[in-house]
């Protein structure tokens, strides 16, 4: 059996963490069915004010209230352990983070930016762990240096997200295919940036991989690298539990690898999605936002945004494809039919097994 993992004392008897998707990708219904076979169920932040709109409240009061609701919904349904992703770019981070913290949820995972400040939201007595998304062993070391100096803290575990995750990537576009970027790089890199203040604190500061990871066997091969557990997104989409619409898994079941496409997001960064009409038009300039009602997103500027990107993804989380489209990791169009969160994790753990038999 793979062995188990641990973050800031939280056992993980499967050292899979389910990586959170937005807008609605990855709510409470995904993340219970993860937390229940033994990984780290996790709950997207982004796009909520959209998923549980309320008509007396604006956008981001509604993102607060619904990410309320899915931790509760959440905590009702396992015993397992739940986390919540939140991005740094969101214009209203710090109160989904209060929020997150206050909901007493288990792991608050942070990327898309340099979540400098997050520790200062703990409270004496909070038993949330704080886990940065990076993409390099400086950002690690970074991250290392200034919670360690401003806050006295640092990170319980880092996720290291390589170019073939899905959705938003934190790479210039000309790296995302240069092998000096693969995950096999960087998580050797990461390692040793993290083993520098291990030594120095005596603490275990865990690394997961993730982007691209879709196998048992991927998942072998990159703990061999030393990483201590994986984060999977992709593979958990076309699952019955995922809390997409049908329509958005069957983007994956029929996406080829030539559909597998680079864009530039609204947000200022590349991203990786799968090829559709609503792509084509956008880049035919067919696609302009008349207003910003939500002003989701630090980065965004509407004024020449092509589009609104939490309305198209809130669309295509819908199933309405014309008008959306779906992030999706590098290896999306493995896909081939939909699974149970449990029959996926079978198969990890006999892929697993089975590579480690013939290594």
């Amino acid at each position: 059996m793979i062995e188990a993992l641990k973050i800031g004392g939280i056992h993980i008897p499967v050292p899979v963490i389910q990586g959170g998707m937005g807008v609605g990708i990855s709510l409470s219904g995904l993340a219970v069915a993860v937390a229940n076979e033994g990984g780290v169920g996790v709950i997207s932040a982004a796009g909520l004010g959209f998923v549980h709109r309320v008509p007396a409240l604006d956008y981001l009061q509604a993102n607060i209230e619904g990410l309320k609701k899915e931790i509760r919904k959440a905590r009702e349904q396992t015993k397992g352990v739940i986390g919540v992703n939140i991005m740094v770019a969101m214009s209203n981070f710090a109160d989904l983070v209060r929020t997150s913290i206050e909901e007493k949820i288990d792991i608050i995972f942070s990327g898309a930016g340099l979540p400098f400040e997050l520790p200062k939201f703990l409270k004496p007595g909070s038993k949330t762990k704080l886990v940065p998304i990076v993409s390099s062993g400086r950002a690690a070391r970074i991250i290392c240096e200034k919670w360690k100096s401003n806050h006295n803290y640092l990170p319980d575990a880092f996720v290291v997200e390589g170019p073939r995750a899905g959705g938003h990537l934190g790479f210039k576009k000309e790296n995302i295919d240069d092998t000096h970027y693969a995950l096999e790089e960087l998580i050797p890199e990461v390692l040793k940036e993290v083993k520098l203040f291990e030594d120095r604190y005596h603490c275990e500061i865990p690394v997961i991989a993730a982007g691209g990871i879709y196998t048992g066997k991927d998942i072998y091969h990159i703990m061999q690298k030393g990483a201590r557990g994986v984060q999977l997104g992709t593979r958990f989409v076309t699952t019955v539990e995922c809390d997409a619409s049908p329509r958005f898994k069957q983007t994956y079941i029929d996406a080829s690898e030539a559909d597998m496409e680079i864009i530039q997001s609204p947000v200022g960064m590349p991203g990786r999605a799968i090829h559709n009409q609503f792509l084509d038009k956008v880049k035919k300039g067919l696609k302009i936002p008349l207003r910003c009602p939500f002003h989701c997103i630090k980065t965004c500027d509407v004024s020449s945004s092509p589009y609104c990107i939490v309305t198209a993804l809130y669309n295509a989380y819908k199933g309405n494809m014309k008008n959306g489209y779906a992030f999706a990791g590098a290896n999306a169009y493995l896909a081939t039919k939909i699974s149970t969160v449990k029959e996926v994790f079978r198969e990890l753990v006999d892929e697993w097994q089975a590579a480690r038999s013939i290594s």
